[in-house]
C-alpha cells in the first residue's frame, strides 16, 4: 500500500510527488500519457522563477527528474476510478490494476478544447493540430491559421510565423487577450494577419484538409482562408467527471475548491488546472502541488 497516489503528472502532480517524498511518504505517480503535462507543448517559458527562458519540455524534464530522484514510483496508466473506503482508497486503472493508498491527489490537468465543427475530428493530426512546437514543421513555407487570442495562442502564432509562409490569427473577440508584449511581438511579424471579431464556421470538406470559412460576428461577412493547416488554441477542458463522486464540480466542470486543495472526501485532494482558479500558470500549478502534498501528509499523519 502506498501512502499517496497522485493521478496526473503535470507540474502540479510532479511537485506534489516531490513534497510528499521529502516528507517521507511513499508515492505512486500515474499518468495516461507523457509526463510533464501541457507545459511540454510550450516552445518557450519566460515567466517561471529561476529560468530567464526555458522550453516547456526542458522545464518538465527538470520536474520529472527531481520527482524520480526523490524516489517517487511512476507508471503510465489511465486511471478510471477512485474508490473511497474510509482510511483506505483504491485506484483503478484501464490496465486492470488496483492500487491501494491512504490518500489521493487528483492533478488531472485539462485537455485542449475543440471547435466542435463537422469534420474536425476527421482532420485532427491530418491538418488540424493543437501544438505548433510538435507539428509546425509540417507546414514550413505554407499558410496556416491559428485560432485563439490568449497567451498560449499568441506564443503558438509567433512560433508558426518563424517557418510558415503566412499565419492568420482568428480571434472571436474584438481584441486579443494575451499579454501586451506577446501581442507586440506578433504584430511585428510581416507574415501575420490578425483577424478579430470572427469565428470559424466551416472546415472545407474533402479527402485532405485544405482550408476554412470564417465569419465576422458583427456583419455576418464570410471569408475563405486557403490554409494547409489549422492550429486550435482556444483553451482547455477539465476531465474530472469520472471523479465527481469524490469532489464537487462547478458549472465548467472544474473541481469546485479553493487554494486549500481540499475536497468533501477526507483523504482526497486536488491540484493544478483541474480545479477552480483565477490564474492557470505553471507557477500556480506547482503551488497547488505543494499545498495538496502538505495537506495529504498531514491527513496521513493524523491517522496514526
Amino acid at each position: 500500500m502506498y501512502d499517496i497516489v497522485i493521478v496526473g503528472a503535470g507540474p502540479a502532480g510532479l511537485t506534489a510527488a516531490i513534497y510528499a517524498r521529502r516528507a517521507g511518504k511513499s508515492v505512486l505517480l500515474l499518468d495516461k500519457g507523457a509526463f510533464g503535462g501541457q507545459i511540454t507543448f510550450s516552445p518557450k517559458v519566460e515567466n517561471y522563477p529561476g529560468f530567464e527562458s526555458v522550453s516547456g519540455s526542458e522545464l518538465a524534464d527538470h520536474f520529472v527528474e527531481q520527482a524520480l530522484y526523490q524516489g517517487a514510483d511512476v507508471e503510465v496508466e489511465k486511471v478510471t476510478e477512485v474508490k473511497d473506503l474510509g482510511d483506505k482508497k483504491e485506484v483503478y486503472t484501464e490496465d486492470g490494476n488496483v492500487y491501494e493508498c491512504r490518500a489521493v491527489i487528483l492533478a488531472l490537468g485539462a485537455r485542449h478544447r475543440h471547435l466542435g465543427l463537422p469534420g474536425e475530428e476527421k482532420f485532427i493530426g491530418e491538418g488540424i493540430s493543437f501544438c505548433a512546437v510538435c507539428d509546425g514543421a509540417f507546414y514550413q513555407n505554407k499558410p496556416v491559421a491559428l485560432i485563439g487570442g490568449g497567451n498560449s495562442a499568441l506564443v503558438e502564432a509567433i512560433l508558426l510565423a518563424e517557418t510558415s509562409e503566412k499565419v492568420y490569427v482568428v480571434q472571436n473577440l474584438d481584441f486579443l487577450t494575451g499579454e501586451k508584449k506577446l501581442e507586440d511581438t506578433l504584430r511585428s511579424r510581416g507574415n501575420v494577419e490578425i483577424i478579430c471579431g470572427a469565428v470559424v464556421t466551416k472546415i472545407r470538406e474533402g479527402e485532405t484538409f485544405s482550408g476554412i470559412t470564417i465569419q465576422k460576428t458583427a456583419t455576418g461577412e464570410e471569408r475563405e482562408l486557403d490554409v494547409a493547416g489549422m492550429f486550435v488554441a482556444i483553451g482547455l477542458v477539465p476531465e474530472n467527471v469520472d471523479f465527481a463522486s469524490l469532489a464537487d464540480l462547478n458549472e465548467q466542470g472544474y473541481f469546485d475548491t479553493d487554494e486549500n486543495c481540499l475536497t468533501r472526501t477526507p483523504g482526497v485532494f486536488v491540484a493544478g488546472d483541474c480545479r477552480r482558479k483565477g490564474v492557470r500558470q505553471v507557477a500556480t500549478a506547482t503551488a497547488d502541488g505543494a499545498v495538496a502534498a502538505v495537506a495529504a501528509c498531514r491527513y496521513i499523519d493524523s491517522m496514526n
